[in-house]
């Protein structure tokens, strides 16, 4: 969209053919002589210990799950997923060697080889005291103390390597002592000092996170680079190619500043086995005959592909070692296809039909633990002997500490018998944060200096009891929310803000007007049409330590992102028991006038998702005080808006919108007007239409309404709603959601319940038909209106004298369409 980017016809029209470079694939041919350059007898060796543990680990896994027993003595049911990565230790323990804590890595649902390679090389690499601050300050050292009494490591790194197997194992066995208490298990394990990010159960799930960690990176200064790791069947999901693309995304490169320039160090690790589930890839399930093939549909450097031996550890190494310079030099992203073989499996319950036994007996006979083992000893690195200690070296650790995982006494369950709430406290992080970094933010010019922030400050804030005010001279709720949005931008050096056309366009609404005069490219800017990596990346980009201001264009949109606003934005704070947090705020204007896919109220959808905050404010006051809020925050919100407000002022709240800062109180009801016979609870648009309403019930029939807008959905007072359902004995509660399924139901059901003794009447709910949103020229018929609201008073809740409904609300019209599903 800028316009320094000329769209030449001549150049875009020239003949010609675009030419691809050659893709290597398995050329690392090394000796171990060769590379006793590069490597010590201790690095040789200490690699095949990784692999040992790894495959121990997973063996250990294996027996409980399939046998309930391990190490002779061990006796321990586990009910809990097993995705076990048999046979792929040398790619996880490759990758990890040339890794440290700065660098992040994001898995998939068998990823434990990655986690303990990653871990155990962290450990490696930090000092002493390092690992000891770690050890003693995570969970506040709960899981140093459980297990500091039962060890007789002779040092520090021997104690970490203990400490951090049996935290992940009790992770794994959803035990408190668990590095996140449990909650997160077999396919979510992680340990963030260690630089292991979630892994995720959602297959190519990490692939946008993992993005947004990586920009992350490039926006805040960090050091190190992000790992995406997934299987090959990820390649056959969209939130993986948009993600790849969000990464090499042309103006990271060319509208940049010069300190951000460059592809986001991010280098997409593909775990090759072959296999999906049970259907094979190559051959099967993809078109790309060579996974490693993908790149070239990316970017002009094919994204830097290279198909790796991933039954080599070296093959590996030699890998990331030549990349990781390319990502640290901004010339990310990078794919590596790492081929490799999962010798169990999909899961313990797979019996594996799809495969011949030839297969995996051809496989096996390669595996790195024998091939890597002899290789060493044929170059006299060490003897069998040796070998034969590190075996049972790591079968003695995954016996000690499997010992104390299953052990009550030591390694108990979360006590949710008498700590009813344990759950409940970490569903949100409920902090203040006003910024994520005290530095200063990058701007382009003071805030006084955009041309917008002038224009508004001559704006009347308040147009209500009968005042005239051109539009243009008004202070809308467009304008509340861009207030909201500049102070923050100036506060916080973290918070970054895109979507599909929000710089120079403002956004589709032009809320975002006017901050391309002040903000740099880097901190608002426009993302491509790929509704996953939008939110996915602003999920990794608040998990590595920042904040995030998102925006769909269109609330249907959220069907095309479901999986990272529900399983992904709303569920992480929880699973990693408060060790991370998701400071999201996602933007998504309810439509009108756009018909079926443009115009829906899907407020229910998220109210519903648990750990997700939901506001929809009405008003340019609560506007401003709920997106004050959000972004002060530090947990996710979807923040909906209904686009037929825009430009409206604020009419209610005399005084008018604040200039300076405010917040609203979360989960409070705003009181528009007071009354003493009927409560009226409206959300979204709907509160003027129901305030048409009002002015007929109680001019024409003399019923005093107490109207009351819904801003804050998740949380909800009640407290509000009883005390004035009690005053008035009748409620009625409109939205201009689709009845069925409708957040209201909710609320109406819980003021039943609640207030049952209270009530002269049912509460009612008003809401938009059970259609689809037809066009804008029979909004009338659909989405509810003063009419309705008044109709729905007369037939359901109190007879108004001489009223003639239009609308038909009696019971048996509801079970009429209840029956026909409209």
């Amino acid at each position: 969209m800028p316009k320094t980017q000329y769209v030449d016809p001549a150049v875009m029209r020239a003949p010609g053919k675009i030419t691809f470079n050659d893709i290597p694939m398995n050329q690392y041919n090394k000796t171990i002589e060769e590379e006793k350059a590069n490597y010590t007898t201790e690095d040789f060796m200490r690699i095949y210990r990784d692999m040992a543990i790894c495959r121990e680990f997973e063996t250990m896994l294996f027996q409980i799950k399939t046998q309930s027993t391990y190490g002779g003595d061990i006796q321990y049911t586990y009910p809990g997923p097993s995705h076990l990565s048999l046979g792929q230790e040398a790619n996880a323990v490759g990758q990890a060697y040339m890794l440290d804590e700065n660098d992040f890595i994001f898995g998939t649902h068998r990823s434990h080889d990655e986690v303990l390679a990653k871990g155990l090389s962290a450990i490696h690499k930090l000092d002493e005291a390092s690992l000891m601050k770690i050890m003693e300050t995570f969970d506040d050292g709960k899981v140093l103390k459980a297990i500091e009494k039962h060890t007789d490591a002779s040092n520090v790194k021997q104690l970490a390597i203990e400490y951090f197997i049996y935290g992940i194992t009790c992770e794994i066995f959803a035990r408190e002592t668990g590095f996140h208490k449990g909650l997160g298990g077999s396919m979510h394990a992680s340990f963030l000092p260690f630089g292991i990010y979630p892994n995720n159960a959602i297959v190519g799930g990490s692939g946008p996170i993992a993005t947004g960690a990586a920009l992350y990176k490039k926006e805040n200064y960090k050091k190190g680079i992000v790992v995406a790791n997934a299987g090959d069947g990820a390649v056959g999901r969209g939130p993986v190619w948009e993600s790849m693309n969000f990464a090499a995304m042309d103006q990271l490169k060319q509208l940049w500043e010069e300190s951000k320039r460059g592809g986001l160090p991010i280098l997409y690790n593909f775990n090759n086995n072959n296999y999906g589930m049970g259907g094979q890839t190559r051959g099967e399930t993809m078109a790309y005959e060579f996974l490693a093939r993908i790149g070239s549909g990316i970017t002009p450097t094919q994204m830097h592909a290279e198909r790796i031996d991933g039954y080599n550890p070296l093959a590996v190494i030699d890998a990331y070692r030549r990349k990781k310079p390319l990502l640290l030099n901004g010339e990310g992203p990078v794919l590596l296809d790492v081929l490799t073989y999962r010798t169990g499996g999909h899961s313990t319950s797979d019996a594996q039909v799809y495969r011949t036994k030839e297969e995996v007996e051809a496989w096996t006979a390669l595996d790195p633990l024998i091939t890597y083992r002899q290789a060493l000893v044929d170059a006299n690195v060490a003897g069998d002997a040796e070998f034969e200690d590190l075996l049972k070296y790591s079968k003695d650790l995954l016996y000690k500490t499997t010992k104390l995982a299953v052990d009550e006494s030591v390694s108990p369950y979360a006590d949710l018998k008498n700590d009813k709430q344990f759950i409940e406290n970490l569903m949100f992080s409920k902090e203040k944060i006003a910024k994520f970094d005290d530095r200063e933010p990058e701007v382009l010019a003071p805030k006084s200096e955009c041309p917008r922030v002038k224009q508004i400050e001559g704006k009347e804030r308040f147009v209500g009891g009968g005042k005239k005010v051109s539009k243009l001279k008004t202070f809308n709720y467009g304008d509340a929310l861009f207030e909201a949005i500049i102070d923050k931008l100036y506060e916080d050096p973290t918070l970054i803000m895109y979507g599909e056309d929000v710089r120079e366009w403002g956004g589709a609404f032009a809320v975002y007007r006017g901050l391309s005069d002040v903000i740099p490219y880097s901190r608002l800017f426009n993302s491509p049409i790929s509704e996953s990596a939008i939110v996915g990346t602003a999920v990794g980009y608040a998990m590595a330590g920042g904040r995030a201001l998102i925006e769909l264009m269109y609330t249907d949109f959220l069907g095309c992102c479901g999986d990272e606003v529900f399983n992904q934005m709303a569920k992480w704070q929880a699973m990693s028991a408060g060790c991370v947090k998701m400071p999201v705020v996602l933007r998504l204007p309810n439509g009108s006038k756009y018909a079926a896919q443009h115009s829906q109220d899907w407020v229910a959808l998220a109210a519903h998702v648990p750990g997700l905050k939901v506001y929809f404010p009405a008003t340019p006051y609560e506007a401003k005080g709920l997106l004050n809020l959000a972004l002060n925050g530090s947990d996710p919100v979807c923040f909906f808006e209904s686009q037929r407000l825009y430009n409206n002022g604020e009419e209610f709240h005399e005084g008018g919108v604040p200039t300076g800062y405010y917040e609203l109180k979360e989960g409070d009801l705003d009181v528009i007007k007071e009354g003493t016979d009927l409560t009226i609870l409206t959300m979204g648009a709907t509160l003027y239409r129901a305030m048409d309403a009002v002015k007929i019930l109680e001019e024409k029939y003399g019923v005093s309404c107490e109207v009351m807008n819904i801003c804050s959905v998740v949380p909800l007072n009640y407290d509000q709603i009883l005390a004035s359902v009690k005053k008035t004995g009748k409620v009625l509660l409109t939205s201009d959601a689709c009845t069925r399924g409708s957040f209201l139901n909710d609320i109406a059901k819980n003021i039943t319940d609640l207030a049952f003794d209270d009530l002269d009447a049912p509460p009612v709910v008003v809401g938009a038909r059970n259609w689809i949103t037809p066009p804008f020229e029979f909004d009338e018929f659909f989405f509810p209106q003063a009419s309705w609201i008044v109709d729905a008073v007369n037939e359901s809740i109190m007879p108004l004298p001489g009223h003639e409904p239009i609308a038909n609300y009696t019971p048996v019209e509801a079970i009429r369409r209840a029956k026909e599903s409209v």
